[in-house]
């Protein structure tokens, strides 16, 4: 079994901590700074301020798209804190899309950069 088999076999198709935070640690913001990842609990209680509430968010998803929404969006397409949880809403609970979206963007992503996940880094 691959170290990638034997993540998806703890965690499915959706980002824990570590991978969450790996994640972040590579993304830049539209104005070449860094982001610090927020907590799970940051990120839910973000949304509930906005009024927002996810039906496919599972493990550290929705803490991923907030960060990539942020570092690639904030400041052109998103301006207000509502906008930018209406964009994590529409990215995991898009209706024609699928429950690991987030997950697999990501990887795919990763990929086509030749940006290496070390999978048994993230277990």
């Amino acid at each position: 079994m691959t170290t990638f088999e034997e993540y998806t076999e703890q965690f499915g198709c959706h980002f824990n901590k570590r991978l969450y935070e790996w994640a972040v640690s590579i993304m830049t913001v539209r104005d070449g700074s860094r982001l610090q990842p927020l907590s799970k609990e940051q990120v839910s209680d973000f949304l509930k301020a906005q009024g927002v509430s996810l039906k496919n968010d599972k493990g550290y998803d929705a803490a991923y798209v907030r960060a990539m929404l942020y570092s690639d969006c904030w400041g052109s397409s998103y301006t207000t804190d509502k906008q930018l949880a209406l964009g994590i809403k529409d990215f995991l609970d898009d209706p024609d899309g699928y429950p690991t979206k987030a997950f697999d963007h990501f990887v795919m992503d990763c990929r086509r950069k030749n940006e290496p996940i070390f999978w048994d880094d993230m277990l």
